[in-house]
C-alpha cells in the first residue's frame, strides 16, 4: 500500500462538515448455475459486499467492496470494516469527499503491513470512499457524474465482458442481440497460445467492421507465451490485450510484450497505490489503464488515474466484475472522464440485475444510459437481494 501526497480534486469544500453517524454493511452470496471461470480460478457463487454510510443529517451514500477472491472474502471484508476500520471514523469531520481516502490509507498502513493484508484493507477503504462520494453528490443534488464533471454525459459506451473462450461464439451472439458492439473474451486457458490466437482470429473474421473484439488473459501467460499470442494477432484489429502477463512481472517482460505488437496493452485492476499507478501512467507499456473502483482507490483514486491517463495520452477504462453498486460507480466515473468503455459482465447475476432493468444488460447502439437521480441513484437495496444475504451488520458511530 503506497501512501503518497494528498491528490486534491477540484471539488469545492462544503460549509458544514460531514460527520458519519452510522454504517450498514451487507455480504451477499448468489449460487450460480455455471461457474465463472478465469485462467487462474473459478467462482461457484457470485459475491458482493455493499455498504451504506449515513451522516448526522440523515443523508447517505452507497459503496461496494471487492469480494470476488478468495472464497472467504465477503465475510472477511465485513469483519475488517466493522472491527478494524470503523473506529477510525469516529469524530472525523469531512469538508471534501477525498479526505477520507488519504486519511484511512495512512492510518491503516502499519496494521496492514503487520497483517500482510494490504489488498483487503485497500478494498474496504475503496468501498467507503465511494459511499462518501455518493453521499456528497447526493447533498449537492446532482448525479455523481455531474458532481465530478459539470459537463459529464448521461450515457457511456459499454462492452460485453466475462465471455469465456469456450463459449465465445454463443456469448458474442447473445451480446449482439441486446445491443453490444464490443466484446471481451477470456483467454489464457491453453499452454500453447497459438491455439487461442488462431481461434481469436477466426472470431474476428466473423464480426462486422463496426464491431470490436478485446481479449483478457487474466495474467495467465509467461512473457514468451504472451509474445506468441501478440505476434500471431498483431495487426488483426484487436481493441486491446489485457493483462497478458502477471501485473507484477518485471519491466523487461512488459517491454518484450509491448515490442511484440502494435495492439494496445491494458491493465490496472491489479495495480494499487498512487506510486504504482504513477509508474504505470508514465511507462510505455500500458495504453489502457483499468483501475477497479471496488478494489483500490474508490472514486478518489480512480479519478486520479482517469485524470492522469488523459495527460499521458492513455485511455481510462474502469475495470469491474461485481454487483450493481460498483457498476454504477464505474459508469459515473467513466461519464465524468470519457474516452474509454464501461465493462459490463454479461453472465447472469441478480447482484447486478436486481437494481433495475438497465442491468440486464440492455444497451442501445453500444451505449449505456445513466440515471439522472442524485448520487448513484440508489436509495435502498432491492428486496430481491435478501435471499442471498449471508451477513448484515449495523455500526453506530
Amino acid at each position: 500500500m503506497t501512501v503518497g501526497t494528498m491528490h486534491h480534486l477540484d471539488i469545492p469544500a462544503i460549509v458544514t462538515p460531514v460527520e458519519i453517524a452510522k454504517i450498514d454493511v451487507w455480504a451477499f452470496r448468489e449460487p450460480t448455475k455455471v461457474a465463472v471461470e478465469t485462467s487462474f480460478g473459478r467462482m461457484s457463487d457470485r459475491r458482493a459486499v455493499v455498504l451504506r454510510v449515513e451522516d448526522r443529517d440523515g443523508c447517505f451514500g452507497f459503496g461496494e467492496i471487492f469480494a470476488n477472491w478468495p472464497v472467504a472474502a465477503p465475510e472477511h471484508r465485513v469483519r475488517l470494516l466493522v472491527e478494524d476500520i470503523c473506529w477510525l471514523l469516529e469524530g472525523q469531520r469531512l469538508t471534501r469527499p477525498a479526505q477520507l481516502f488519504d486519511y484511512l490509507t495512512d492510518r491503516v498502513r502499519l496494521v496492514a503491513l503487520q497483517a500482510g493484508e494490504f489488498g483487503p484493507f485497500q478494498q474496504v477503504i475503496a468501498g467507503l470512499d465511494t459511499a462518501i462520494w455518493d453521499l456528497f453528490a447526493r447533498k449537492s443534488c446532482r448525479p455523481l457524474a455531474q458532481y465530478l464533471n459539470k459537463v459529464a454525459a448521461n450515457e457511456v459506451p459499454a462492452y460485453a465482458s466475462g465471455i469465456h473462450f469456450n463459449v465465445r461464439h454463443q456469448a458474442v451472439a447473445q451480446a449482439q442481440a441486446v445491443g453490444f458492439d464490443r466484446f471481451k473474451i477470456k483467454v489464457g486457458f491453453h499452454k500453447d497460445a497459438t491455439v487461442e490466437a488462431q481461434e481469436i482470429l477466426n472470431l474476428l473474421e466473423s464480426l462486422s467492421d463496426d464491431q470490436t473484439l478485446l481479449v483478457d488473459a487474466n495474467q495467465a501467460w509467461t512473457a514468451a507465451q504472451a509474445e506468441t499470442f501478440l505476434r500471431a494477432t498483431n495487426g488483426a484489429g484487436l481493441g486491446w490485450v489485457e493483462e497478458p502477463i502477471p501485473a507484477d512481472a518485471d519491466e523487461t517482460a512488459w517491454r518484450s510484450c509491448a515490442e511484440a505488437t502494435t495492439t494496445p496493452l491494458a491493465g490496472g485492476e491489479n495495480i494499487a497505490g498512487y506510486t504504482d499507478f504513477d509508474a504505470a501512467l508514465s511507462g510505455r507499456f500500458l495504453s489502457v489503464l483499468q483501475p477497479d473502483v471496488a478494489k483500490w482507490g474508490g472514486v478518489t483514486g480512480c479519478t486520479f488515474v482517469a485524470t492522469e491517463a488523459r495527460k499521458h495520452g492513455k485511455t481510462y477504462c474502469p475495470h469491474f466484475l461485481g454487483g450493481g453498486i460498483g457498476l454504477l460507480a464505474s459508469a459515473h466515473l467513466l461519464a465524468a472522464h470519457p474516452g474509454g468503455q464501461l465493462e459490463m459482465d454479461v453472465n447472469e447475476s441478480a447482484l447486478r440485475t436486481a437494481f433495475g432493468d438497465a442491468f440486464l444488460p440492455k444497451v442501445t447502439a453500444g451505449q449505456w444510459t445513466l440515471s439522472t437521480e442524485h448520487g448513484l441513484g440508489v436509495t435502498r437495496l432491492p428486496e430481491a437481494l435478501n435471499q442471498y444475504l449471508v451477513v448484515h451488520q449495523e455500526i453506530a458511530l
